[in-house]
């Protein structure tokens, strides 16, 4: 997928994985000096299908993601199960598309073209390849669960999953969220606070797990995200469906 200042494409050799784990170094990893070769890898890349936004002009890599796709009963296989108990989803009978270690170059992180075309080539392959729900580990920065409170208490009044796909905990090392906060929020503030990628999933009609993992190796409280296909509004759709073209 091509625009005026981008390129969406798909990573087609080693190369080009290793450009994407170089920039999730950075952008996930880079106060880690330990974080081998300056690269965040990982079983899961030989996986997934690794999708890169690069600049139309230099070739730089601005933008990554990887998907994994996965048949229905087969959510035990993806990433976030790993830290979500997800035996609720397995009766979920569409096809499931797993987004991953999304991130956006720190130096390029202003530009809200980035992110819309990242989402218009992710809506491109969901109406190639018929994805019925899309979902993901949604990461804030840091671990410190006071910082985002606001935006906490939010996602407990607003979006939280439906109780049918409900994931449960499963990592040593969570904030129960929607347990914990009974409180007034900053409205504004929580969405200062969100992480812009969590915001695009919550405006097409996605929920959240009703915790947030504490991850000290990636330094991120995440929690899990979904988002059913058929369940984004019509004219957000369009929206989406104007980008990828």
């Amino acid at each position: 997928m091509r625009t005026a200042r981008y390129v969406a494409r798909f990573g087609e050799s080693s190369a080009d994985i290793h450009v994407a784990q170089r920039l999730r170094w950075r952008a996930f990893l880079a106060q880690d000096a330990t974080s081998p070769e300056g690269r965040d890898a990982d079983p899961f890349d030989a996986l997934c299908r690794h999708v890169l936004i690069e600049e139309a002009t230099t070739g730089k890599l601005v933008c990554c993601y990887r998907i994994l796709p996965l048949g229905p009963g087969e959510i035990d296989q993806s990433y976030a199960a790993q830290y979500y108990e997800l035996s609720a989803l397995k009766g979920f009978a569409g096809r499931m598309v797993e987004m991953g270690r999304f991130c956006i170059d720190p130096d390029h992180g202003r530009d809200p073209d980035i992110l819309r075309v990242a989402w218009g080539a992710m809506t491109r392959y969901v109406d190639e390849e018929g994805v019925d729900m899309l979902f993901g580990c949604s990461s804030f920065k840091g671990t410190d669960a006071q910082h985002y409170l606001d935006a906490f208490t939010v996602l407990r009044a607003r979006h939280l999953a439906p109780t049918r796909w409900l994931p449960k905990v499963k990592a040593p090392k969570v904030f129960r969220f929607a347990q914990l906060l009974r409180r007034k929020p900053d409205a504004k503030l929580a969405m200062l606070r969100m992480p812009p990628l969590l915001r695009t999933y919550l405006a097409m009609g996605g929920w959240v797990s009703d915790h947030a993992v504490v991850d000290d190796k990636m330094n991120t409280l995440h929690v899990f995200t979904g988002l059913e296909i058929g369940a984004i509004p019509a004219a957000r759709k369009r929206l989406l469906r104007a980008v990828a073209g």
